[in-house]
Parts: C-alpha cells; sequence; structure tokens
C-alpha cells in the first residue's frame, strides 16, 4: 500500500470517528433528533471497518491513527465548532503527527 494510500485511509477512519463521535454527541447533548445518534452509530461502526483496510497489525495501525485523529480532531472542532487552535495545539499536534509517522512509515527489515 502506497504511502498516501494509507493516509488517505487514516483520514477516512478520522472523518468516520469523529463524524459520527459528534452527531451522538449532538443527539446525547444537544438535544437533536434520535436519527442523529442512530447515522452516528452507524458512521462510528463503518470506523472500525475501514481501519482494517490497512496492512499492519492492529497495534501499530491504532497508535498511529492516535496522531492523524489529534490533528483532525483540532481540525474539526475549528471548522465546526468555531474553537480556535493557539499555537501550542497545533504544536503539540504536528508532533503526534510526526511521531505516529515515524511508527508507521519507518522502513523495517
Amino acid at each position: 500500500m502506497t504511502v498516501v494510500k494509507s493516509i488517505l485511509v487514516f483520514i477516512l477512519a478520522g472523518l468516520c470517528e469523529i463524524g459520527g463521535g459528534y452527531l451522538v454527541w449532538q443527539w446525547m447533548k444537544e438535544g437533536k433528533p434520535l436519527w442523529y445518534g442512530l447515522v452516528g452509530s452507524i458512521i462510528l461502526a463503518a470506523y472500525g471497518v475501514v481501519a482494517t483496510f490497512q496492512p499492519a497489525g492492529f497495534g501499530r495501525i491504532y497508535a498511529t491513527y492516535g496522531g492523524f485523529f489529534i490533528v483532525m480532531a483540532l481540525l474539526w472542532a475549528w471548522k465546526v465548532d468555531g474553537f480556535r487552535p493557539d499555537r501550542y495545539d497545533i504544536i503539540g499536534a504536528l508532533i503526534a503527527l510526526v511521531g505516529v509517522c515515524i511508527i508507521y512509515y519507518a522502513p523495517r527489515n
């Protein structure tokens, strides 16, 4: 699997987890209709399936996904909720992303 393809899978998984979680949050915390929670739950289940499209083992994939999730959660909060990340949010997210890319993409024997 190419690096670009695997990054796209991580991004798709992130969208499923964050988007699904957001819909459940809206239903539970913001009083949105039940269908928000149902659709959100289906999307969250899709996240579990999407993650299996990566070729590595479970532990390495989920560790790596964590860094992508951090970046994507901050971007989602910024664009959807109006949260404005500060420089420490950005620095921390970049450190996490670099770290997980080393974990996942470093050449191994």
